[in-house]
């Protein structure tokens, strides 16, 4: 896991999650659990396995890392509904996940009134040791700040769109962490308006953090999709 330095921190880069050793945390942004059922409801018939495969990435990282917390940024489910819909593996999965470690959820845009039955405590965002987490970047917020909803993805000049970090000397925005997500070019302008200024993709790979820059303005607007 190669190790990212941000706000006086040191992280390691687990996938498209965060291991914060300081506190032995995971963090993750963007599960949108249930998506594909909320898809089904409206008449896109889509297999019911993404909530199980993302909660099951979840459980391989907390085993590799030996995390003991776990910090969900918002969009957790796709719909505030959702724990109601999940199948018995996954919601069996979830309960597992949720009792044995001490589970933060974050609420976002998506989700704003999750139900209090789905294990471990929701909250609104939080400071913890100096660092703001919260679901959508503040363009008004210094202090450092770790985030998501824009599921960021990044095209280098050889290579297929991969998702990606977003980081700046104040922001840190986490790539979308669900099985089921699209996301958003990494130099779009809505991205760049929430940091404030230009800043960097990350990428993991091979062991290393790549780092990519991205320009401050850009003339178009694109959508990654897959």
């Amino acid at each position: 896991m190669p190790p990212l330095h941000f706000g006086g921190h040191e992280f390691r880069v687990a996938s498209r999650a965060l291991f914060w050793p300081h506190r032995n945390a995971l963090i993750v942004a963007d599960l949108h659990l249930e998506k594909s059922s909320w898809f089904a409801m409206r008449g896109q018939m889509l297999p019911p396995l993404d909530s199980f495969a993302t909660l099951d990435e979840i459980s391989r990282l907390v085993a590799l890392t030996g995390a003991t917390q776990l910090w969900c940024l918002g969009d957790n489910f796709h719909d505030s509904h959702g724990s109601e819909r999940m199948t018995a593996p996954a919601r069996g999965l979830l309960d597992h996940l949720t009792s044995s470690l001490d589970w933060r959820w974050i609420i976002g845009n998506h989700d704003p009134d999750l139900p209090a039955g789905i294990g471990g405590a929701v909250i609104e965002d939080a400071e913890v040791d100096g660092l703001i987490l919260r679901h959508r970047a503040d363009p008004d917020e210094r202090r450092p700040e770790l985030s998501g909803h824009f599921h960021p993805k990044h095209r280098p000049a050889r290579g297929a769109s991969r998702p990606c970090f977003v980081a700046t000397r104040s922001k840190l925005i986490l790539p979308a962490f669900g099985a089921f997500t699209g996301g958003l070019a990494a130099d779009h302008p809505e991205i760049a308006l929430a940091c404030g200024e230009a800043g960097e993709a990350l990428i993991p790979a091979a062991g290393k953090l790549l780092r990519f820059p991205l320009a401050r303005e850009r003339g178009e607007r694109r959508l990654v999709r897959g």
